[in-house]
C-alpha cells in the first residue's frame, strides 16, 4: 500500500526534455512551448522546478543529443535527476528531493509520453503523490509496426490524458489540464486547474 503524503506543496517535474528525445516527437514545437509556459509559471510562483535527463546505450550521457533541447534550460539552484530507467523514480535521489521539498503533488509534463512520463506518472502516484499531468505538454513519436499498423503519436499523448483523469487511487487526486490552465497559486503551493 502506497504512503499517502500529507500537505498540499506541488513540484513541476520536467522529464527527458533532450535533444535527441525532442528531435521526432509530435509537435515538438508547441510542445516545448507549453512546458516553457508551466516552467514560467512555476518560477513566477516559487513552485521548485526539477529536471530529469535520460542516458542509456542510444542516449548517451553528455552526448549532444543527451542535452536538454536549448529552449529549456535548468535556472540556477534549480534539481536536476540523472536517470537510467523509464521511471524518474528508480535508482534515483528524486524521492529524496521530493521529501526534503515538502512535496505531495506533482507536475508532470514532458518526453516520451508512452515511455518515461507514463512511468513516472504511474511510479508517482504508486508512491502516494497527488499528480497533474499537463496534456498539452508531453509528447511522443508515433509507433510503427513490422506489419504496416501505426499507433499515432497524437494517440497515444491522447490515450494517457484520458488514463490521468479516469484513474482512481485511494488518498490521492489525479487529473490531466491544459498548460494554460495550470495555476499554482491557488491555495498554499496547491495546483488546480485555473479558471
Amino acid at each position: 500500500m502506497a504512503t499517502i503524503r500529507e500537505g498540499k506543496k506541488a513540484v513541476l517535474l520536467v522529464v527527458d526534455v533532450q535533444v535527441g528525445v525532442m528531435r521526432n516527437a509530435w509537435d515538438a514545437p508547441r510542445i516545448t512551448q507549453n512546458i516553457i509556459t508551466a516552467v514560467e509559471k512555476a518560477r513566477s510562483q516559487s513552485i521548485p522546478v526539477i529536471w530529469v535527463q535520460h542516458s542509456d546505450s542510444e542516449l548517451v550521457y553528455k552526448s549532444p543529443d543527451w542535452h536538454l533541447v536549448p529552449e529549456l534550460l535548468p535556472a540556477e539552484g534549480e534539481i536536476q535527476i540523472h536517470k537510467q530507467f523509464n521511471s524518474s523514480f528508480e535508482r534515483t535521489p528524486l524521492e529524496e528531493n521530493l521529501a526534503r521539498l515538502g512535496a505531495s503533488h506533482i507536475v508532470l509534463a514532458g518526453a516520451a509520453t508512452n515511455w518515461c512520463v507514463r512511468a513516472t506518472a504511474y511510479g508517482a502516484l504508486d508512491r502516494g503523490y497527488d499528480l497533474t499531468l499537463i496534456k498539452d505538454a508531453h509528447s511522443t513519436e508515433t509507433i510503427e509496426f513490422e506489419n504496416g499498423i501505426n499507433i499515432e503519436a497524437e494517440n497515444i499523448i491522447r490515450e494517457l490524458n484520458i488514463a490521468m483523469t479516469w484513474l482512481s487511487y485511494p488518498g490521492r487526486t489525479n487529473s490531466a489540464v491544459s498548460a494554460e490552465e495550470i495555476d499554482f497559486s491557488a491555495g498554499t503551493n496547491s495546483i488546480t486547474p485555473g479558471k
